[in-house]
């Protein structure tokens, strides 16, 4: 990375882990040697947090670009999925614990829900104040 790191994050098979960073990308590193993989880009704006699916074959990204990016492992050259919807910096996300649904928390104030393969947002909370992180 050219600037600092925000988030790591292992795959849950912990053959992989994931780096997001103030330079608008998320690199991707050998989980057992520490090796570089590959770097996602798309983002225009800095990645703040990287969570991996239960399965380990997917990651998603949040970003001061206000959007949600979905990649897949098998083609890591371009985001499979942009999610969006809110209207302000994305800082916390997660997934479902049956990788259908991912859950993100922003500076908008809100907490939305996606369904993955359709893109819509199945719901969303207004909380007062913005969100930094999910649990």
């Amino acid at each position: 990375h050219q600037q600092p790191v925000n988030d790591l994050s292992f795959s849950p098979d912990g053959r992989y882990f994931a780096s997001a960073s103030f330079d608008k990308k998320v690199k991707i590193w050998n989980g057992k040697d520490g090796k570089f993989v590959a770097t996602l880009n798309g983002h225009v704006g800095a990645v703040y947090q990287v969570c991996w699916s239960s399965d380990s074959r997917m990651i998603v990204s949040a970003s001061k670009d206000s959007t949600i990016k979905v990649w897949e492992l098998a083609n890591l050259k371009n985001a499979k999925e942009t999610l969006s919807g809110h209207a302000d910096e994305v800082y916390a996300l997660d997934w479902s614990p049956n990788g259908q649904k991912v859950a993100s928390g922003s500076k908008d104030r809100t907490i939305k829900m996606y369904v993955r393969y359709d893109k819509r947002v199945l719901g969303y909370v207004l909380t007062g104040i913005g969100i930094f992180f999910l649990l």
